[in-house]
């Protein structure tokens, strides 16, 4: 079986380090997926859900916010400004921001305030819509 070597890291932590056999990760045009082998790339991660497949057939599931990926020689590394498993957020919690951020949304801004509570707000969904498809798998 072809593996590559995955490397997930967080401002707070690396999140997963080791073999993989595949990845899908959320791109600017939608999932995007890599095996071994893949032709270097460097490119954007989007706020949302990357699932990846162990060799021995386990598939874990991160949350992470926007950041960057690297693909080169057999060997993929995400850096993320987050990485949450599903089980550890408290959609309670999520639920709360996701509404300050709707609420500020609707409030006059400036420029950046705006573009920090529409990013707010995409962290939010991504991470609720993550929570929610935990407990529905389980």
């Amino acid at each position: 079986m072809n593996t590559f070597h995955l490397k997930i890291t967080a401002c707070d932590r690396v999140f997963y380090e080791g073999e993989c056999v595949y990845l899908s990760f959320p791109g600017v045009d939608g999932s995007l997926g890599v095996m071994a082998n893949h032709q270097p790339m460097a490119t954007v991660v989007e706020n949302g859900e990357v699932k990846f497949r162990l060799p021995d057939g386990e598939e874990r599931y991160v949350i992470v916010s926007d950041g960057m990926m690297n693909v080169e020689n057999n060997r993929v590394d995400i850096l993320a400004f987050s990485a949450e498993r599903p089980d550890e957020i408290d959609i309670k919690a999520v639920e709360r921001e996701l509404e300050i951020a709707r609420e500020q949304l609707q409030q006059k801004q400036s420029l950046i305030e705006y573009n920090l509570s529409s990013a707010s707000m995409a962290r939010a969904m991504a991470r609720l819509s993550g929570a929610r498809k935990l407990t529905d798998i389980r």
